[in-house]
């Protein structure tokens, strides 16, 4: 009799091609792939548990007619799900925050105890995983050479700083680099501070910011962590002017990629360090220095990989869809994918 076929719950939002990508590769595999983005329920999916007096209990998703065993789920992959959102009925505020409260609380509840997989990770493991300080502190732990740090809304703190380094610092968020306020969206990457930012000082007492001494910059790296597979890429920003601070300011006509051989030292310290945070999925950046050290910079649980994989082949989603896969024992072997490497 034939082994059953995985099944995996895929959370995200509608237009995400990276998950389109992975689920295209398990679909050709053969698994069971359900998507859904919870900001449908509850106004367009219902959410159910069921209990019994002895304690046993089943789950389901319901959506245009069609219902998903949750209890069937071997791996849930938390892409980039969205929050529940209230049914557009309910134009109160007070009201749609508290409906839209109450709904987290259920899915939030029935993803965490799903009996399942978690890719990148538990929900808790993603929230405490994307913390700044956490993540430096750890990698310093492990043995990453870190930039001069401080994370403070005490001006003095900064201005110190900036004579320690003699003005040589860069600036970033801590955790959000955008702002959206109505139709209107600003970003904010990482920026050389000026004076100006010396003479606004005082305006730091408001809101948390990195600051950091800057590190001359040979290449910077995207190292993608799949489980236990490490994949690196070269990222040349340095020939570029929009890039040479922050590559997220890309420049497709003038940044240059390319597969990085990384030392067996520092890939051993990456794959560590995604375990460390409970996780089985992260996106690591790191400089090169042009003295050759490696430099930690952050990790982002959920980052995106599929321009990387596009530009150097390395076979991310592949890996990712392996490791989706190992869920349910492997009963569907890697093999089945081999054609795509």
């Amino acid at each position: 009799m034939p082994e059953p076929a995985a099944h995996i719950l895929v959370l995200t939002q509608p237009g995400d091609a990276h998950a389109d990508t992975v689920t295209g590769l398990l679909d050709a595999a053969g698994a069971r792939v359900s998507v859904f983005d919870p900001a449908e329920f509850p106004s367009a999916a219902a959410l159910s548990v069921r209990y019994s007096t002895d304690g046993r209990h089943s789950r389901g998703l319901v959506r245009d007619g069609d219902r998903v065993d949750l209890d069937s789920i071997d791996a849930v992959w938390f892409r980039r799900p969205q929050d529940p959102r209230a049914h557009a009925a309910i134009e109160d505020p007070a009201v749609r925050e508290y409906v839209e409260q109450e709904c987290e609380s259920f899915a939030a509840g029935l993803w965490d105890d799903l009996d399942a997989l978690a890719v990148p990770g538990t929900r808790s493991a993603i929230r405490l995983a994307g913390r700044k300080p956490g993540q430096l502190a750890l990698a310093g732990r492990l043995g990453f050479e870190l930039p001069p740090t401080i994370i403070t809304t005490d001006p003095d703190e900064f201005l110190d700083f900036w004579d320690e380094h003699e003005g040589r610092v860069i600036t970033k968020p801590l955790q959000r680099p955008w702002l959206v306020r109505g139709d209107e969206s600003y970003a904010r990457m990482a920026e050389l501070a000026t004076t100006v930012d010396v003479a606004s000082a005082e305006a730091m007492r408001l809101c948390p910011l990195i600051v950091q001494g800057y590190v001359p910059k040979r290449v910077e790296l995207r190292v993608t962590v799949v489980g236990t597979t490490v994949f690196a890429a070269e990222i040349h920003s340095q020939q570029s002017n929009h890039t040479r601070l922050d590559w997220r300011c890309y420049d497709p006509s003038a940044t240059r990629y390319a597969v990085h051989e990384l030392p067996a030292d520092v890939a051993r310290r990456c794959a560590i360090l995604v375990a460390e945070l409970g996780l089985r999925y992260g996106a690591i950046d790191l400089i090169v220095t042009p003295d050759g050290r490696y430099v930690f910079l952050e990790i982002n649980p959920s980052g995106q990989w599929l321009w990387i994989e596009d530009a150097t082949g390395l076979p991310i989603s592949v890996e990712l869809a392996s490791l989706l896969l190992s869920s349910a024992d492997r009963h569907l072997p890697q093999r089945t994918l081999g054609a795509h490497r």
